[in-house]
């Protein structure tokens, strides 16, 4: 019962969309009517307001970490499996990509996969994070660090963290964050994908 419980707080943790709360912190418009309909800190950032995108990614990206460090911290006194740590890890992602609050329409996970592998590894975070930055930093453009991080994330948690559950949780996360930039795959094959810093969707 209680893994269950567990898992069932982390989701509805993951439901809970910082974009939409910035919208409303920040008196702007619901980022789900403009820009590429996204509830995340990239479309938040084409409103100017560069502070509600940082509330925007520090929260998407809190919830991830927080509910898998929580787990972490918690499993030996509840008696948890590392399993459920994993499951948990699974829930948040899914909570963000498809919230019961908003009709189970989310983003695409970018941040709060970045804080869920945070809360594994810090270490396992930060090269996920600076291999985002690097790929933005030499193409610009959003969508491509995103895949670029999923793509590798799998990698990388193999390495921190050996043939394990929550690296099982790591490759599902990266194929569903892949699979919800399919329009952005297109849109790069096309070449018509938008660079970070000009208007329009990515």
């Amino acid at each position: 019962m209680m893994p269950l419980v567990v898992v069932l707080l982390a989701y509805l943790l993951g439901s809970v969309s910082f974009g939409v709360l910035a919208s409303r912190v920040f008196d702007l418009p619901d980022p789900r009517t403009y820009g590429s309909t996204n509830p995340g800190a990239t479309n938040v950032l084409r409103t100017g307001r560069k502070a509600a995108a940082v509330f925007t990614l520090l929260g998407d990206t809190g919830k991830g970490w927080l509910s898998v460090a929580a787990a972490q911290y918690f499993a030996p006194i509840l008696g948890l499996e590392r399993w459920v740590i994993a499951a948990v890890a699974l829930a948040v992602f899914l909570g963000h990509l498809f919230p019961i609050f908003l009709r189970f329409q989310g983003g695409k996970g970018v941040a709060t996969a970045l804080g869920v592998l945070l809360g594994f590894d810090l270490w396992m975070g930060l090269l996920a994070a600076a291999t985002w930055v690097a790929v933005a930093a030499i193409w610009r453009i959003s969508s491509l660090s995103a895949l670029t991080a999923a793509a590798l994330a799998p990698i990388y948690a193999m390495f921190f963290l050996g043939f394990e559950p929550r690296a099982a949780a790591v490759l599902v996360m990266s194929l569903l964050l892949i699979w919800r930039h399919k329009s952005n795959i297109a849109g790069l094959i096309a070449g018509t994908e938008t660079r970070i810093g000009k208007p329009g969707a990515p």
